[in-house]
């Protein structure tokens, strides 16, 4: 016997006004409504029965094995960070019927005046705020639906406290009732204003701190503050981050960080990828915050912690760059092969032949093929009237992945 069907029904900003023809008839032939309080509140007259839409698990237990004609209420476009991925992963999808409506971010991009089909959309509605900020300070363009906790101000002082800042911001409440609000500010303005738990937060950047002068790769290593000019070198680090492959999305842990030349360098790669920085050295914390502050690698996360302390709490990675070890080289790498996805790549940067030896020989312990690239480089120097090249000491850039060559 067939199942009968399910019918996902999304509400407009404009209550009964916002429903479309075929929406409304197939509300009126229901037998079962069941929704948001506010949302069956519409519908005042149903002769069915309405059911509250509390508990997801007791719903989807009844939408399972009912033979009685219901429809779901949702918000705006259920497909759009509402109840209907929950439907479409639970049910058949040629049970479910769905009926989109104008979702509350269309409505405040068409009231603000603004164009909304090259925006990001982010939600940190019950979903946390660090995945969330990733992706805003990544964007040219975002709209935030917010909850509770992460609310505008909230993330107005992350996105701060990242040195992203630049953005004219729409706080758009109440959207469709009689105290809709919206006030156009920026990102300091936000941390001021108390919210109406009912909002959408819009985000355009309009300018990008510090980064007029410098180039996406190449930076000169007299712009990165650090100690005793301990460093990964220019041409090095270009070197090591060729080797690293990097492509957007990705994960990637920069273990012994040190200045964090890599990691800006990397964060300038792939804008939307994710960067863990760990330090611990009290030497360097101050000259790595400073460094992430001038060149604005927003999506770059100090971890201070020596590894491989400080791991666990990261996400898996796509890469690893070990720039430092702190005598731990082994338990590191023992670390990072527990975690590292299938197609992920390890590069260490080795000085001396003793560090080279060690690593080679725990890599490939560990069931990793191993290439090494010895990079020797000299550059220029001024010699009285003359120019002479001056040798700076090799460096070996280890590069280690699973399977065969």
């Amino acid at each position: 016997m067939q199942q009968q069907k399910i019918y996902l029904v999304g509400a407009g900003i404009e209550g009964w006004e916002g429903f479309g023809k075929q929406a409304l008839e197939v509300i009126d032939q229901a037998e079962v409504l069941i929704g948001h309080k506010r949302l069956l509140d519409i519908f005042p007259t149903f002769k069915g029965e309405k059911r509250l839409l509390e508990d997801l698990s007791i719903m989807l237990e009844y939408l399972k094995t009912t033979n009685k004609k219901t429809v779901v209420l949702g918000s705006g476009d259920p497909n759009f960070f509402g109840v209907g991925r929950f439907l479409l992963r639970n049910l058949p999808k040629d049970r479910v019927e769905i009926y989109p409506n104008v979702t509350s971010v269309q409505y405040a991009f068409a009231r603000i005046k603004e164009p909304w089909d090259d925006a990001t959309f982010v939600s940190v509605h019950g979903r946390g705020l660090k995945p969330a900020l990733d992706r805003i300070i990544a964007s040219e363009k975002t709209a935030v639906l917010t909850d509770a906790n992460n609310s505008p101000a909230v993330i107005a002082r992350e996105l701060i406290s990242r040195g992203a800042e630049g953005y004219e911001a729409w706080l758009c409440e109440d959207l469709g009732l009689p105290t809709e609000k919206f006030t156009k500010t920026d990102v300091r303005g936000l941390v001021e204003i108390s919210s109406s738990p009912l909002n959408i937060l819009i985000l355009i950047k309009t300018w990008e701190p510090n980064l007029e002068n410098y180039p996406v790769i190449g930076i000169r290593d007299d712009e990165f503050a650090t100690a005793k000019k301990l460093i990964t070198k220019e041409e090095v680090r270009a070197i090591t981050l060729g080797k690293l492959q990097l492509q957007d999305d990705l994960v990637m842990w920069d273990i012994g960080a040190g200045s964090g030349s890599v990691s800006i360098e990397a964060s300038n790669l792939m804008p939307n990828g994710r960067i863990f920085a760990l330090e611990k050295n009290p030497q360097y914390i101050g000259f790595l915050r400073d460094n992430l502050r001038k060149f604005a690698a927003r999506n770059v996360l100090l971890i201070e912690a020596f590894a491989p302390e400080g791991l666990d709490d990261l996400p898996d990675p796509d890469r690893v760059f070990i720039g430092g070890s702190g005598g731990m080289l082994e338990e590191i790498i023992e670390a990072v092969d527990r975690r590292l996805k299938p197609d992920g790549f390890i590069v260490l940067n080795a000085v001396t032949l003793d560090t080279l030896t060690k690593s080679v020989e725990f890599l490939e312990d560990h069931g990793y093929t191993v290439e090494v690239t010895c990079v020797n480089i000299s550059k220029t120097r001024t010699l009285t009237e003359y120019k002479m090249f001056a040798a700076h000491n090799p460096v070996y850039v280890i590069t280690a992945w699973k399977g065969e060559e």
